[in-house]
Order: structure tokens, then sequence, then C-alpha cells
């Protein structure tokens, strides 16, 4: 059954697919391979292939990223160790901070790095089957309401979007937020389709445990959601804000059980709050990670503490209506938004005369409104913001463009929705031109195949209504592929090399950006899980920041080369104007048995982590077990790096940037006096120096000053230590 709109087009009617497909009888795994009884013999196995490509495409050489951002890893790997670790997303295994998010995101690699050990593949094949599952719902969703081609060509875009394939296959939490948001649009629209309560409550609790996962982000996409479904639900106004309301309260209990036993388990037997300056987790929501984000007071972040706004992002790159299509984002992401934009309007134009309660103008609603919340946000937030945060977009985007693209190729008679059709490619041949061009030495030719092939099916498309099928189909497919060709060589430069670090980019090396788009490179490839590289030189002082408050790092701050790699460069301070911490031009990450170093270099340890030599290790591995933590490092990353080599708990003073006051000068003397820490690791890097950052409380300082005047220096392949158990 399908509807007919007055333009002509026509959607298939999803209850009406459902009902075939119980009617369809059989096993359930001839059903799995064949499908609705309904479908076209071709549609089952195209589907399912889709999901196998995906598969295959994010685990290609999985392993070149190692621990990948050894910020997240370690955290995995406590919890591996320990359930407390686990349950509250501790950094190390005695449980003295929590990484600077909640711990839904390290569950299920803590669990496979539990049942199956510590290694780069136990740690990034969760996060490879989030990505084959986000394309999987993207195409349920599309597909049940408007075709099987729809579905495919939402899911194929979704799964070449280069920012998704950098993300699918790295360790932060952005790629279970993204599967989970993804649900959550699915169960809203299986809601839409009847009324139906169960999948309202359903779409509440994958949105609470996305809170989980990244909390205040979760919430981005709710106020579109909620106003589709109070206007075009099929029931009564009453029915329809309680039936929301329930939402509500299944979102509040699936989010509040963890948060509740956090805020009330005692603080002295639980870890500290990793990037909260007062040890509370509502702290950490509602500022570091929650309102703090959009006006940039991020007190105790790299650069926070000082406000944005207008086009001014601090640190983090120009904020604006076109900062989605900027210099470095506009290559993660942008590919396809002009066309998602524009098959968005197409699509509503064509559903506008339809019933209030009409579920192909509600999907359009929906995965619009959720594209526009959630950009508009990402646009305009003047506080901590990286180019992988845009993965969010990706399934809007795919979907967008997979159900506008199918509903004007059913209206292609019609002169102005055939024009609309070839005019999406030819805009998006244009940008991915335009795109492409940033990068001048970066395959040259494709740009101008692109442009030109896209000339060629423009036109093929707008005569699609008077040519033969054959005609018509030939111009779609050569459409799609000069749309997809951008993209699909960008995902395949992604997969085709490794990524580490907390700062990292999807496309060729000519474009990666730091902060928001507009700093310098970083994310380069990750040393090898126990294959320390040879120590390089320390990097050169940093250089002070520019008029405008930029800071420059402490001298010889520069990350630490590996592997024979080159030495890292210092800090270099923000341009006139910039007004945040400045960030290091370059760097080196250590190599694989020797291998050179390659990659961008981190923030004096604070982005990424440090290569540990073979007699460091072994050095800290020494009588580990008679104490609780086997060293203690300044910064997240730093402490991350020795506790993946040896496997043994690794404080990591002031959390993730070195500005969280947690210890204190007085515990960590207290510490030092009943024998737990036994050593600690000179060097890592801290937001704005050994101080913490801006407006942070860390005593990262006092702490280093008072073990180097009170213990005996001891240097190891580069590393400094000092034995906290033999003083001067």
């Amino acid at each position: 059954m399908t509807t007919t709109y007055p333009h002509g087009g026509r959607v298939t009617d999803a209850p009406a697919a459902g009902r075939s497909r119980a009617r369809s009888g059989g096993g359930r795994m001839a059903r799995t391979w064949r499908g609705r009884a309904s479908d076209a013999p071709w549609v089952r196995p195209a589907f399912l292939a889709l999901l196998l490509a995906t598969a295959l495409l994010y685990l290609f050489d999985l392993s070149a990223s190692g621990y990948a951002n050894s910020f997240y890893s370690a955290a995995v790997q406590a919890g591996s160790e320990s359930w407390k670790a686990f349950f509250f997303g501790s950094s190390d295994a005695a449980n003295s901070i929590t990484v600077d998010k909640p711990p839904a995101g390290l569950w299920p690699m803590a669990l496979s790095v539990r049942l199956f050990g510590l290694g780069s593949w136990q740690i990034l094949v969760p996060e490879v089957l989030m990505g084959v599952a986000t394309v999987g719902v993207v195409y349920g969703a599309v597909r049940r309401r408007f075709s099987p081609a729809a579905g495919l060509i939402a899911g194929a875009v979704l799964a070449v979007t280069p920012v998704a394939a950098l993300m699918f296959r790295f360790n932060n939490p952005d790629a279970l937020l993204t599967l989970l948001m993804t649900v959550t649009v699915y169960c809203v629209l299986r809601a839409l389709e009847g009324a139906r309560t169960k999948w309202l409550l359903w779409a509440g609790a994958a949105v609470g445990l996305a809170f989980l996962t990244k909390t205040l982000q979760a919430f981005v996409i709710l106020p579109p959601l909620a106003l589709v479904y109070a206007v075009c639900a099929p029931t009564s106004l009453r029915r329809r804000l309680g039936q929301l309301a329930l939402a509500a309260v299944a979102m509040v209990v699936a989010a509040g059980w963890w948060v509740a036993i956090v805020e009330l388990w005692p603080a002295s037997s639980r870890p500290y709050i990793g990037g909260s300056q007062s040890n509370s987790f509502l702290e950490l929501t509602f500022g570091y990670n929650g309102l703090g984000r959009i006006s940039g007071n991020e007190t105790g972040s790299v650069g926070g503490g000082g406000g944005g706004g207008g086009r001014g992002g601090g640190g983090w790159g120009e904020t604006g209506v076109d900062r989605m299509f900027g210099e470095t984002i506009g290559g993660q992401i942008g590919w396809l938004l002009p066309a998602a934009l524009l098959l968005l309007v197409a699509g509503l134009v064509v559903t506008w005369r339809a019933g209030r309660t009409d579920t192909a103008r509600a999907g359009f609603l929906v995965w619009g409104g959720s594209l526009l919340m959630t950009a508009g946000i990402f646009s305009f937030m003047a506080g901590i913001f990286h180019e992988y945060y845009t993965v969010a977009l990706a399934p809007y985007i795919a979907a967008l463009v997979g159900m506008g693209a199918t509903v004007l190729w059913e209206e292609r008679r019609s002169f102005p929705a055939a024009a609309a059709l070839g005019g999406s490619v030819a805009v998006t041949a244009y940008w991915s031109y335009t795109l492409l061009g940033r990068s001048a030495d970066y395959l040259p030719w494709l740009r101008w195949a692109v442009l030109t092939g896209s000339l060629v099916a423009a036109a093929g498309l707008m005569l699609a209504g008077r040519a033969g099928r054959r005609l018509a189909l030939g111009a779609a497919g050569l459409g799609l592929a000069v749309s997809l060709a951008g993209p699909v060589a960008y995902s395949l430069t992604t997969v085709n090399e490794g990524h580490a670090g907390s700062i990292v980019t999807a496309g060729p090396a000519s474009m990666r950006g730091g902060p928001g788009g507009g700093g310098p490179r970083g994310g380069g490839r990750m040393m090898q899980p126990g294959q320390p590289g040879q120590q390089g030189q320390q990097g050169q002082p940093g250089q002070p920041g520019g008029p405008g408050g930029g800071m420059g790092l402490p001298p010889g701050a520069g990350q630490m080369g590996g592997g024979q790699g080159p030495a890292g460069q210092g800090a270099q301070g923000q341009p006139p104007g910039g007004g945040a911490v400045g960030f290091p031009a370059q760097g080196a990450q250590g190599g694989r048995n020797g291998e050179r170093g390659t990659g961008g270099g981190g923030m004096g340890g604070l982005l990424n982590g440090a290569s540990v030599s073979a007699e460091a290790e072994a050095k800290l591995k020494r009588n580990a077990d008679r104490y609780t933590w086997a060293a203690a490092a300044i910064g997240s990353q730093n402490a991350a790096s020795y506790q993946l080599a040896t496997e043994r708990p690794v404080m990591a003073i002031g959390g993730f940037n070195g500005s969280d006051p947690s210890p204190t000068l007085a515990q960590f003397k207290r510490y030092v006096a009943d024998g737990k820490i036994h050593y600690f690791i000179a060097g890592g890097g801290t937001a704005g120096g050994m101080g913490g950052g801006p407006g942070g409380n860390g005593g990262s300082s006092a702490i280093t000053s008072w073990v180097e005047s009170t213990f005996t220096e001891l240097t190891l392949g580069g590393t400094t230590l000092y034995d906290l158990t033999d003083e001067k």
C-alpha cells in the first residue's frame, strides 16, 4: 500500500508493509535472508551487503591506531580490572579520579577487554560494531516509511561519511552517543505510526543512556522530537502530552539511577569526579561538560574560563552559521550537508498538503529538526569544540539524503522535482570540488572528475521524466557516484592510517586541524601497544601568545618524540585575538619497532600520551604489587601511557587537564607517607602549565615542586622518575 501526495509522490505505507511480512510465514532464518515477502529479491541481500561492506571498511587495519585515545583506553583497562572503576569510569583501577564523562561509553570496551584481554582490537571492535549498528538503524528507519532504495542510500551515505569512518574506529564516547541518538529517532518514528506509548518509552530510555554517555549533548535533539510528536501523533492532544511525560520519566530513570548513586555515595570512598572543581558530577554536567561548552566559561579547561560570542570561539575556531562548512570541518561532515538541506525543503514541499498525522512528513521534520538543532548548537557554541563532534550530524544528513532523493525520484515526471534532484547533484558536486580543492595535492584529478560527471548526471536527471527508465537510472547512478566520490576518498584515506590522541580528524593530513578547526595539525599514528619507540628530543620552548590573551606553554613542553621520530615542537601562541592557550604546531608519536613517529604532537602530554621506554616500564613494574599506585604523573594522558604500558594503576594528578584539585598537596603527602605511591613521573602537560588550567584549582605545580625538592631523581630511557620511598 502506498500514499499518494498532491504533487504525485508516493511513499510506502509502513504498517501495511509490516503486515505483509507478518503474513509471509516461514522460519525466522528464512525471513532474515529473504526479508519481507513484498520486497524484491535483491533488497535483503543488498542490505546485508551494506552492513558487511561497512564492517570491512571500519575494520581495515584497525590496530594501526593502537590504543587510540589513551585517556579512555586507560579507563577501559581500569574497568576491566575493577568493577568499582567500571561503574564510576575511573582512570585507574585504584580509583583516584574518573574521566571527565559519565562511564557508559566505556562499558562495552571494558567488557570486551575483561573477556578478551587488553589490546587495540579488543578496545576498538566494539566501536566498529556500533558503527555498523548505526548504519542498520538508519536503514531501518528510512526504509520503513519510504523505500528500500531510500534506506540503502541513507545507510551508504552514513557509512562513507569521513568523520563516521574516523569515530566508529576510535574509542571516544561519540560512537555510542551517535548510535543512541539514531535509535532515539527510530523509536520516535515508530511511535508516530500509531501513537504507540511503548516506542516513546524506548526513546526516553535511549536518551537516558545517551546522557550517561556524553551528558547534556543527549538532550540537544529533544525539542524537535517532542514538538513533532506533540503535533503529529495520531491521537488526542491530552494523550500525546501524557505520553511525552511518560517518556520524560523513562529518560530520567534511565539516566538518574547512576547519577543518584554517585551523588549519594560518600566522596571519601569513591574516585574524584574528573573535570569538576568540587568533586560533583552535577557540577561537571552543568559546567565543564554542559553550559560551559555553550558560553565558553569552562573552569579548569584548556583555555577555559573565558567567554565567547559573536564570531569568536576562543581557541576553538570561529563560531557562526558557516562553521560546519569551515576550512577543516567541511571535509569531516559537510560533503552532503547542502544536499541534505535542499532535500529537506523539497521533501516538505512534496508532503506539505498531507494530513496532520502523515508519517512521511513527520520523518522529514524529525530528521531535519535534529540536524538543524544539532548543527545550530555546534555552529555557535563558544566553548570546547572539536571537528569529530560532527559525527552526531552524520545519521541526520544521511537519512535526509536518502528520503529526499527517492521522493524526488518518484516525482521526476514533474520538471520542478527533476530540476531539484539534478540541482542537488550539481550543488553537491560543486561543493565537493571546493572541498577537494582545499588540499591541492590530494587527488587533484578527482575534483575535476566529480565536476564533469555532475554536469552529465544533473542534465540527465533534469530530463529523467521524459527519458527512458534505463537512461534515467543511469543518470541517477552517476549522480550518486559523483556525490559520494569525495567522501569515499576521504574515508579510504582515513581508514588507511592510524589515529591517536585527544584531537583527531578524518581525511588527508594536509587538512587536519587543531581545536575547532582553526589550529595546527593533530592526531598522529599511535605507537602500538607494548612496542615502545626510542625517546625523541624534548620540544623547544613555547612562544608567548599574541595580543588577546593567548598563553604559550612553559619551556620544553613539546611532545616527546618516539621511535626515531622528529622532536616535538614547542607550543605556539594563538594569533592576535586568539585569547586561549597556545597549541603545539607539530609533534611526534612513538613509532613501532623504531619506525618513524608521525602525526600531531600533544600539549606537553596533555593531548597525546607519552612514549614509554622499556627501561622505565620495567622499573615501574618492579615491586608494583606492593603499592596502590605504581606511579603518579601530571595529567591523564601522561599517566595513561604508563598505565597501559605496565597494566598497573598510575595516578593522574589533576585529571585530564592537570587542573582538577585531585589530589591536593596534603593528600598527596599522606599517600606517600602511607607508602601507596612508588614513583612520581616528571613532565606531563597541563592546561596553561604545571599549575592547572585557567580558573582551575589544581595543585600539580605544588606537588611537582615538593617532589623535586624532597626525593631522589632517576633517569631511565629519557624518562625522569622520582622514587617516593627514597628521600634526598
